[in-house]
Protein backbone atom coordinates (compact mmCIF):
# COMPACT_ATOMS: atom_id res chain seq x y z
CA UNK A 1 0.00 0.00 0.00
CA UNK A 2 1.52 3.30 -1.11
CA UNK A 3 1.80 6.12 1.44
CA UNK A 4 0.57 9.54 0.33
CA UNK A 5 1.00 12.76 2.30
CA UNK A 6 -1.73 15.33 1.50
CA UNK A 7 -0.99 18.93 2.49
CA UNK A 8 -3.70 21.61 2.27
CA UNK A 9 -5.14 24.23 4.62
CA UNK A 10 -8.69 23.56 3.42
CA UNK A 11 -10.29 20.81 5.59
CA UNK A 12 -12.79 19.93 2.84
CA UNK A 13 -10.05 19.34 0.27
CA UNK A 14 -8.11 17.24 2.78
CA UNK A 15 -11.19 15.13 3.45
CA UNK A 16 -12.14 14.64 -0.21
CA UNK A 17 -8.59 13.89 -1.32
CA UNK A 18 -7.98 11.49 1.56
CA UNK A 19 -11.23 9.64 0.77
CA UNK A 20 -10.39 9.34 -2.94
CA UNK A 21 -6.86 8.06 -2.31
CA UNK A 22 -7.93 5.56 0.33
CA UNK A 23 -10.68 4.32 -1.97
CA UNK A 24 -7.87 3.65 -4.46
CA UNK A 25 -6.18 1.53 -1.74
CA UNK A 26 -3.53 4.04 -0.70
CA UNK A 27 -2.58 4.92 2.85
CA UNK A 28 -2.75 8.66 3.62
CA UNK A 29 -1.51 11.18 6.16
CA UNK A 30 -2.48 14.86 6.19
CA UNK A 31 -1.04 18.23 7.19
CA UNK A 32 -2.69 21.66 7.16
CA UNK A 33 0.34 23.94 6.93
CA UNK A 34 3.90 23.92 5.65
CA UNK A 35 5.66 23.49 8.98
CA UNK A 36 3.42 20.53 9.87
CA UNK A 37 4.04 19.04 6.42
CA UNK A 38 7.79 18.88 7.06
CA UNK A 39 7.25 17.27 10.45
CA UNK A 40 4.88 14.62 9.06
CA UNK A 41 7.19 14.02 6.09
CA UNK A 42 10.08 13.15 8.41
CA UNK A 43 8.08 10.61 10.42
CA UNK A 44 5.63 9.25 7.83
CA UNK A 45 8.12 8.86 4.94
CA UNK A 46 5.56 9.01 2.12
CA UNK A 47 5.94 7.60 -1.38
CA UNK A 48 4.38 10.77 -2.82
CA UNK A 49 3.23 14.21 -1.60
CA UNK A 50 0.12 16.06 -2.78
CA UNK A 51 1.13 19.62 -1.89
CA UNK A 52 -0.91 22.82 -1.98
CA UNK A 53 1.12 25.88 -2.99
CA UNK A 54 -0.78 28.45 -0.93
CA UNK A 55 -0.15 27.36 2.66
CA UNK A 56 0.15 29.22 5.97
CA UNK A 57 3.41 29.19 7.95
CA UNK A 58 5.47 27.97 4.97
CA UNK A 59 4.14 27.88 1.41
CA UNK A 60 4.21 24.79 -0.77
CA UNK A 61 7.10 25.95 -2.93
CA UNK A 62 9.29 26.45 0.14
CA UNK A 63 8.21 23.06 1.50
CA UNK A 64 9.24 21.43 -1.77
CA UNK A 65 12.61 23.22 -1.75
CA UNK A 66 13.27 22.01 1.79
CA UNK A 67 12.31 18.42 0.96
CA UNK A 68 14.47 18.44 -2.17
CA UNK A 69 17.55 19.02 -0.01
CA UNK A 70 17.32 15.42 1.21
CA UNK A 71 14.74 13.57 -0.88
CA UNK A 72 13.48 12.98 -4.43
CA UNK A 73 10.02 11.87 -3.28
CA UNK A 74 7.52 12.77 -6.04
CA UNK A 75 5.50 15.95 -5.50
CA UNK A 76 2.13 16.74 -7.09
CA UNK A 77 1.33 20.44 -6.63
CA UNK A 78 -2.16 21.84 -6.03
CA UNK A 79 -3.09 25.48 -6.54
CA UNK A 80 -6.21 27.62 -6.73
CA UNK A 81 -4.44 29.82 -9.26
CA UNK A 82 -4.07 28.74 -12.87
CA UNK A 83 -1.18 31.06 -13.58
CA UNK A 84 1.58 29.81 -15.85
CA UNK A 85 4.31 31.21 -13.62
CA UNK A 86 3.09 29.02 -10.73
CA UNK A 87 3.31 25.93 -12.92
CA UNK A 88 6.78 26.75 -14.19
CA UNK A 89 8.22 27.61 -10.78
CA UNK A 90 6.65 24.54 -9.18
CA UNK A 91 8.05 22.20 -11.81
CA UNK A 92 11.46 23.83 -11.91
CA UNK A 93 12.04 23.44 -8.17
CA UNK A 94 11.35 19.71 -8.41
CA UNK A 95 7.62 19.12 -8.73
CA UNK A 96 6.43 16.20 -10.86
CA UNK A 97 2.98 17.46 -11.84
CA UNK A 98 0.48 20.26 -11.19
CA UNK A 99 -3.31 20.21 -10.66
CA UNK A 100 -5.44 23.36 -10.52
CA UNK A 101 -8.37 23.69 -8.12
CA UNK A 102 -11.17 22.84 -8.37
CA UNK A 103 -10.12 19.38 -9.50
CA UNK A 104 -11.73 16.01 -10.01
CA UNK A 105 -10.69 13.53 -7.29
CA UNK A 106 -10.66 10.87 -9.98
CA UNK A 107 -8.17 12.87 -12.07
CA UNK A 108 -5.98 13.48 -9.04
CA UNK A 109 -5.85 9.75 -8.24
CA UNK A 110 -5.01 9.02 -11.90
CA UNK A 111 -2.15 11.52 -11.83
CA UNK A 112 -0.85 10.07 -8.56
CA UNK A 113 -0.86 6.59 -10.11
CA UNK A 114 0.99 7.82 -13.19
CA UNK A 115 3.72 9.40 -11.07
CA UNK A 116 4.07 6.32 -8.87
CA UNK A 117 4.50 4.15 -11.94
CA UNK A 118 7.41 6.32 -13.00
CA UNK A 119 9.29 5.86 -9.74
CA UNK A 120 10.88 2.93 -7.97
CA UNK A 121 8.36 3.50 -5.16
CA UNK A 122 5.57 2.30 -7.44
CA UNK A 123 4.93 -1.08 -9.02
CA UNK A 124 7.40 -2.15 -11.69
CA UNK A 125 5.70 -1.87 -15.04
CA UNK A 126 7.56 -2.50 -18.30
CA UNK A 127 10.89 -2.08 -16.52
CA UNK A 128 13.78 -3.57 -18.44
CA UNK A 129 16.81 -5.25 -16.94
CA UNK A 130 19.06 -3.33 -19.33
CA UNK A 131 21.58 -0.53 -19.18
CA UNK A 132 21.39 2.45 -21.55
CA UNK A 133 24.66 4.21 -22.40
CA UNK A 134 25.09 7.40 -24.38
CA UNK A 135 28.42 9.18 -24.19
CA UNK A 136 29.29 9.46 -20.51
CA UNK A 137 25.66 9.01 -19.41
CA UNK A 138 24.49 5.65 -18.06
CA UNK A 139 20.89 4.78 -17.12
CA UNK A 140 19.60 1.64 -15.39
CA UNK A 141 15.78 2.01 -15.34
CA UNK A 142 15.17 -1.04 -13.15
CA UNK A 143 17.25 0.66 -10.41
CA UNK A 144 16.17 4.23 -11.19
CA UNK A 145 19.89 4.95 -11.52
CA UNK A 146 21.58 7.67 -13.60
CA UNK A 147 25.30 8.41 -13.76
CA UNK A 148 27.35 10.93 -15.71
CA UNK A 149 31.08 10.28 -15.74
CA UNK A 150 30.48 7.86 -12.85
CA UNK A 151 28.82 10.61 -10.78
CA UNK A 152 25.34 9.60 -9.65
CA UNK A 153 22.58 12.06 -10.60
CA UNK A 154 19.24 12.63 -8.91
CA UNK A 155 16.02 13.03 -10.92
CA UNK A 156 12.35 13.13 -10.01
CA UNK A 157 10.17 10.31 -11.31
CA UNK A 158 8.88 12.35 -14.25
CA UNK A 159 12.32 13.71 -15.14
CA UNK A 160 13.71 10.18 -15.13
CA UNK A 161 10.90 8.99 -17.37
CA UNK A 162 11.63 11.75 -19.88
CA UNK A 163 15.37 11.05 -19.80
CA UNK A 164 14.75 7.34 -20.33
CA UNK A 165 12.67 8.20 -23.38
CA UNK A 166 15.64 10.07 -24.87
CA UNK A 167 18.03 7.23 -24.04
CA UNK A 168 15.79 4.77 -25.86
CA UNK A 169 15.75 7.04 -28.91
CA UNK A 170 19.24 8.48 -29.15
CA UNK A 171 19.09 8.81 -32.94
CA UNK A 172 15.70 10.53 -33.09
CA UNK A 173 14.29 13.98 -32.56
CA UNK A 174 11.34 13.66 -30.15
CA UNK A 175 8.38 16.00 -30.31
CA UNK A 176 6.48 16.87 -27.14
CA UNK A 177 3.67 14.38 -27.88
CA UNK A 178 6.15 11.50 -27.94
CA UNK A 179 7.68 12.66 -24.64
CA UNK A 180 4.24 12.94 -23.03
CA UNK A 181 3.27 9.42 -24.11
CA UNK A 182 6.33 8.02 -22.35
CA UNK A 183 6.33 10.12 -19.18
CA UNK A 184 2.52 10.24 -18.79
CA UNK A 185 1.29 6.88 -20.11
CA UNK A 186 -2.37 7.28 -19.07
CA UNK A 187 -3.13 9.94 -21.71
CA UNK A 188 -3.42 12.69 -19.12
CA UNK A 189 -3.36 16.14 -20.68
CA UNK A 190 -0.02 17.85 -20.19
CA UNK A 191 0.79 21.23 -21.68
CA UNK A 192 3.83 21.96 -23.83
CA UNK A 193 4.97 24.41 -21.15
CA UNK A 194 5.02 21.62 -18.58
CA UNK A 195 7.30 19.49 -20.77
CA UNK A 196 9.54 22.49 -21.49
CA UNK A 197 9.84 23.14 -17.74
CA UNK A 198 10.89 19.55 -17.08
CA UNK A 199 13.46 19.77 -19.88
CA UNK A 200 14.92 22.95 -18.39
CA UNK A 201 15.20 21.31 -14.99
CA UNK A 202 16.93 18.23 -16.45
CA UNK A 203 19.37 20.48 -18.30
CA UNK A 204 20.19 22.40 -15.11
CA UNK A 205 21.23 19.17 -13.40
CA UNK A 206 23.57 18.33 -16.27
CA UNK A 207 24.96 21.86 -16.27
CA UNK A 208 25.80 21.45 -12.59
CA UNK A 209 28.17 18.68 -13.75
CA UNK A 210 29.60 20.85 -16.58
CA UNK A 211 27.67 19.06 -19.32
CA UNK A 212 26.66 21.79 -21.75
CA UNK A 213 24.70 19.79 -24.33
CA UNK A 214 22.55 17.24 -22.52
CA UNK A 215 19.27 17.88 -24.37
CA UNK A 216 19.29 19.95 -27.54
CA UNK A 217 16.39 21.94 -28.97
CA UNK A 218 15.50 21.34 -32.62
CA UNK A 219 13.48 24.45 -33.36
CA UNK A 220 10.01 23.80 -34.71
CA UNK A 221 10.32 20.05 -34.13
CA UNK A 222 11.22 19.07 -30.59
CA UNK A 223 14.25 17.81 -28.66
CA UNK A 224 17.06 15.31 -29.01
CA UNK A 225 19.67 14.04 -26.60
CA UNK A 226 23.06 15.72 -26.89
CA UNK A 227 26.62 14.49 -26.50
CA UNK A 228 26.43 14.01 -22.72
CA UNK A 229 30.18 14.34 -22.17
Amino acid sequence: MKKILVVDDDPHILEVTKFALEKAEMDTATASDGAMALEVFDTYKPDLIVLDINLPELDGLDVCKEIRKTSDVPVLFLSSRDEEIDRIIGLEIGGDDYVTKPFSPRELVARVNVILRRTKAGPIIDEEDVTYTHGALVLEPARHLAKLNDIEMSFTATEYGILTCFMRNTQRVLDRDMIVKHAYPNNIHVSDRTIDSHIRHIRSKFLALNCQSSIETVHGVGYRIGDCK
